[in-house]
């Protein structure tokens, strides 16, 4: 960080207790374009934040560079706590590994506040498939080496390292289609361009209610209760599991006691019943833990996908 931004970080932390914070709107960076699982859990976020805080907290969807523009935008910003951003495993966690030069660091230049939810992927099917579990899928896939495509919402993507990782511990020929957002991906596979697709639970139910998608598996370690009787893929390939986090970042010379009382804030937030049952009709659960456990847990999840990557060999776009 440059001298003057650690100049300004210092003399923030020392007038912590001179006033009160938040004393002012809140930007929280989205780095994804609306309306995907990290934008609507970014809006909930704000939302809750805003009536806890007494503070408006505002969404700024920043878009681009598989969400490296706005990791950059919120790690040169001062941190002075009113320039937040909702970060996921793509940001934080496969970005660092999947990118040979980055302009900032997130495990460096990036303060984890703390998670706040986390979601299974699933698995979908077009209708014209003809496998109905994951079984018949993987037995189809190996009777037709190459025939069968995924598509994902970019190279690099949570959804396509999914993939990756089912092609490799399933041992099957699978070839990719890199589309520009899960949005485009999902609208070729109900349409029948593409046959099969790992993608968040809420942007597809829907589609799988009303029977334009079959639902083969969730990439969670159990069962998902929006979706009882569909399987966990690990049911079927033993110790398939990949999870979607969600949770909030500062630059990293934010003041340890602001650190603290969002921490706190979203504890208390996503405990409260309302928070609880928003989320699971996302398919997705809360999962609030301290700065500290927060940061252990991205330090796995880079270790895991840096291997994947590098077995794959998947580039970005």
């Amino acid at each position: 960080m440059k001298p003057h931004l650690v100049v300004a970080a210092l003399a923030f932390a020392s007038a912590v207790h001179a006033q009160e914070y938040p004393s002012k709107p809140i930007r929280l960076l989205v780095p994804y374009s609306p309306g995907g699982p990290v934008d609507i859990v970014a809006r909930l976020t704000a939302q809750k934040l805003t009536d806890e805080l007494k503070q408006q907290v505002i969404v700024d969807n920043r878009a681009g560079g598989g969400g490296n523009i706005a990791v950059e935008i919120v790690a040169r910003s001062l941190p002075d706590g009113y320039t937040l951003m909702m970060g996921a495993n793509g940001t934080n966690a496969i970005n660092p590994n999947l990118y040979p030069k980055l302009p900032v660091d997130p495990a460096k230049d990036l303060a984890p506040i703390g998670m706040v939810a986390s979601s299974p992927m699933i698995l979908v099917t077009h209708p014209s498939v003809p496998a109905n579990s994951i079984r018949e899928l993987v037995a189809l896939a190996k009777a037709r080496p190459g025939a069968i495509n995924f598509a994902s919402s970019g190279n690099g993507s949570t959804a396509h390292l999914s993939s990756e990782l089912f092609k490799s511990m399933a041992g099957v020929n699978i070839v990719h289609v890199p589309y520009k957002g899960a949005g485009p991906a999902l609208t070729d596979l109900v349409g029948g361009q593409v046959q099969i697709m790992f993608t968040g639970i809420s942007s597809t139910l829907p589609y799988v209610k009303s029977s334009r998608l079959k639902a083969l598996g969730v990439s969670s370690e159990k069962r998902v209760p929006i979706l009882p009787d569909v399987p966990a893929v690990n049911e079927e390939i033993a110790g398939y599991e990949v999870t979607t986090w969600y949770g909030v970042f500062a630059p990293v010379q934010i003041p340890k006691p602001y650190i603290t009382r969002l921490n706190q804030t979203l504890a208390a937030i996503f405990a409260t019943p309302d928070a609880r049952q928003r989320l699971s009709a996302l398919g997705a659960d809360p999962m609030t833990m301290s700065p500290e456990q927060f940061a252990a847990a991205i330090r796995r999840e880079t270790a895991k996908w840096a291997k994947l990557i590098k077995e794959s060999g998947v580039r970005p776009d």
